[in-house]
């Protein structure tokens, strides 16, 4: 008998012992809030009954360890407990946030990065991680944008197969490894106006060209579960969407792991009007194919202290009882997570070794590599006069001035909540570092920290896991506003460090506008009046109002939330130890009017007017999406197609030569895209279909081969309501950007003729 079918049988054994009760405890996922001293013991009580078969938010070895032998040694059937957590980017170790990571345009190292998180949140006795977020963003004002990879399906799919490789190593069960929980399934990042938690209204075509491929790739990739959306399409909630869940995610997407809601999001199926109530939203949940509740395990009432309660889940004996669900239904659920614990060999060593816990969280080369990840993140926008990278010879004295320089947390960015704050390397301590003996570093914030119009949500559950910020020092603004100025007008160069603070990106983090927050764009003006050169850091998760800032800056680094060692890294690029090589995973808007701004638009009857859809001005980008500068000269030449005309099935060879120009080692992320002419709709007049990111020493010139096979040429055609292949002409373009000029074309033709497909005509 195969290990599957022994674990299997297992499950059957469990799942015949068991009540309704159980079984729908088993289903049911708890917050637990320590802090909370009533909701703690209430969500205890629940694991000791058999009434809750998963919890959350919990990093402490010892504490999960206690809670798990509670479920095993108190029980009645002695299932072991399933903890997940918010491993978004790093459990103790914080690496770049997931949208600085995407600028990577390095897969491999992403997927190292998430396999050390794993590795960290399987050591504190986490099994499953609530990442990655593979929503595709195309509106900058989502706060969530910085959990993703951007607005490019092609590079959101690389990105989110390689964090699925990374979390589950060989697939589940793997050592050191943890399940991965894409999420949101699906279109959450196409709320309107990108307000969170708005309604989302998509065509077919978006929903299944744009926002459906992440999901695709992770599904390919094993994930063994996906999360549903708080908002829903067509009127529909995410956790109650059967045409999403069965249909397309198990049907045809073929996904084989467990469904488990956003928070409390089953119960608040009756706050969006679809529900009657808690009975009527569990049974429409589980029917429609939902396996798993997560819920907050308290009910809030206004002006009322919220209580400890259960979930809708806890209604799913009622509702079998009543026919309204058959039993056959729940059992399908509660096996998919039996089978997962038992691949997980919770069964067999359900604890964690909670002094090898302790090594783990600390080896140094957790630490390397968030060094590592934060360089290959950073993309370098502007660089005039090469003031670039530093020189320690010319320049003696370097102003950082900024209030997020020496902000710890905006370093870290948000989603880190296991994190060692006081480790964290913030970039003055960077500069300090790297700049050596003979350079002065000098620092003033200038203006405070940058705080939010209205506090986040989350600043409520502070009571509840332990607030972990650091407390805000008394600020003499003004005083501190002419220090700034007094030092960048005596130094030889000023590294001002501007942008967002760690809460105004992430859940429930929307902006209306993308200007720099507070007084930052004054400081900027006045420290550019000294005539010192200024190079412009920033900190942020999403895109920012640049535009000002490019006429009184040399330079411009993106260095996103960068994480544990982010300030070492962004130091190094600075003085050049390494060279910038990270390219922008979306298109840099010139203002929020312009949002959403994507480059693979579809062409207008007047493509010639493209520039001047607003009359006061551009409607091009700012950068466009895949931008970044190194410090050197990149030339691609000779395009060669190792075919002018190919059948629709068959696949066409690329080359192209790529040289580097300049006197120093670089990397360079090459880039591919295509564009289909015509055929049965209109193609997007740009899309990424490849990219190789490699290392060039000096005067190296590199011959780089890609392949577009069919799949890159399919896409849905809502008129067909299948996936197609269209007999076309194609244009290919290769280089550093998405505006590259390197152009060459091909044919693909039909036997017949005719623009069908042999095995897609209607």
């Amino acid at each position: 008998m195969s290990t599957n079918e022994t674990h299997l049988q297992q499950a059957d054994t469990l799942l015949a012992a068991m009540t309704l009760e159980e079984k729908a405890g088993q289903i049911s996922q708890y917050f637990y809030l320590a802090g909370m001293s009533a909701q703690a013991e209430f969500v205890e009580a629940e694991v000791r009954s058999g009434r809750a078969g998963s919890l959350l938010f919990i990093s402490d070895p010892a504490e999960t360890n206690r809670l798990q032998r509670i479920a095993v040694e108190e029980s009645r059937l002695g299932i072991p407990l399933l903890f997940g957590f918010d491993v978004i980017h790093g459990l103790r170790t914080i690496f770049p946030v997931p949208l600085g990571l995407a600028a990577s345009w390095d897969p491999e190292l992403v997927e190292r990065v998430q396999g050390i998180a794993a590795r960290e949140a399987r050591a504190v006795g986490i099994h499953w991680a609530f990442a990655p977020m593979v929503d595709i963003a195309r509106d900058p004002r989502w706060g969530r944008i910085v959990e993703g990879a951007g607005e490019d399906p092609y590079l959101g799919s690389q990105m989110a197969a390689a964090q699925v490789r990374g979390f589950q190593g060989d697939g589940i069960g793997t050592p050191d490894h943890i399940v991965a929980g894409p999420k949101h399934f699906l279109g959450y990042g196409a709320a309107l106006g990108g307000r969170d938690y708005d309604e989302v209204n998509l065509s077919e075509n978006e929903l299944r060209n744009v926002y459906l491929p992440p999901f695709a790739a992770a599904v390919k990739a094993g994930a063994g579960n996906i999360m549903t959306s708080y908002v829903g399409t067509g009127g529909v909630p995410g956790a109650a969407d059967r045409r999403l869940i069965t249909d397309v995610l198990r049907g045809e997407l073929g996904f084989e792991g467990f469904i488990v809601s956003d928070a409390s999001s089953v119960v608040d199926l009756t706050t969006h009007g679809f529900a009657k109530d808690d009975l009527d939203a569990a049974t429409r949940a589980i029917r429609a194919g939902l396996d798993m509740e997560m819920w907050f395990g308290l009910r809030f009432q206004e002006g009322m202290i919220p209580t400890p309660g259960v979930g809708a889940f806890a209604t799913l004996p009622d509702a079998i009882r009543q026919g309204l669900v058959d039993e056959q239904r729940l059992d399908e659920a509660v096996r998919r997570v039996l089978l997962l614990k038992f691949r997980l060999g919770l069964f067999e060593q359900p604890y964690v070794d909670e002094g090898r816990a302790a090594k783990t969280l600390g080896l140094p080369e957790h630490r390397e590599m968030a060094r590592i990840a934060a360089e290959r993140s950073a993309v370098l926008l502007r660089n005039i006069g090469s003031v670039l990278p530093l020189d320690r010879s010319a320049v003696r004295s370097i102003a950082v001035i900024g209030p997020l320089a020496d902000d710890k947390q905006a370093t870290l960015g948000p989603w880190a909540f296991a994190h060692d704050l006081e480790a964290t390397v913030t970039l003055l301590e960077g500069m300090q570092r790297v700049a050596g003996s003979g350079v002065t570093v000098a620092y003033a914030p200038g203006v405070p920290v940058p705080t939010r119009v209205f506090p986040s949500p989350f600043a409520a559950m502070e009571q509840f896991v332990g607030d972990t910020s650091p407390q805000a020092a008394l600020f003499d603004e003004e005083a501190e506003f002419s220090r700034a100025i007094e030092l960048a007008r005596t130094s030889d160069v000023v590294v001002l460090v501007l942008g967002e603070a760690a809460d105004m990106n992430g859940e429930a983090a929307s902006r209306s506008t993308l200007d720099l927050p507070g007084r930052q764009v004054e400081l900027l003006e006045a420290v550019a009046a000294t005539d010192t050169p200024v190079v412009l850091v920033l900190l942020s998760g999403r895109p920012l109002d640049l535009r000002r800032a490019i006429e009184r800056t040399a330079a411009i680094l993106v260095a996103w939330h960068p994480g544990s060692e982010g300030g070492l890294a962004v130091a190094r690029v600075l003085f050049g130890e390494v060279a910038p090589g990270g390219k922008l995973p979306f298109s840099w808007p010139r203002s929020v009017g312009q949002v959403p701004l994507i480059y693979s638009h579809l062409r207008s009857h007047q493509p010639q007017t493209s520039m001047m859809r607003y009359w006061e001005e551009e409607s091009t980008p700012l950068y466009p999406f895949g931008f970044g500068l190194t410090y050197g000269e990149v030339a691609y030449t000779n395009l060669c197609l190792h075919a002018s005309a190919i059948g629709l099935d068959e696949t066409l060879e690329i080359q192209v030569e790529v040289q580097n120009r300049s006197s120093r080692a670089i990397e360079e992320v090459a880039q591919l895209y295509l564009h289909q002419r015509y055929g049965r709709a209109a193609r997007p007049v740009r899309e990424l279909k490849a990219f190789q990111r490699v290392v060039l020493e000096s005067g190296e010139t590199r011959t780089l081969h890609f392949q577009l096979d069919a799949a890159a040429r399919r896409y849905w055609s809502s008129a067909q309501n299948t996936s197609v292949l269209d007999a076309s002409i194609f244009d290919v373009w290769v280089g550093g950007v998405s505006t590259a000029s390197l152009h060459a074309e091909f044919t693909v033709q039909d036997s017949t003729g005719s623009f069908l497909s042999p095995t897609n005509k209607p």
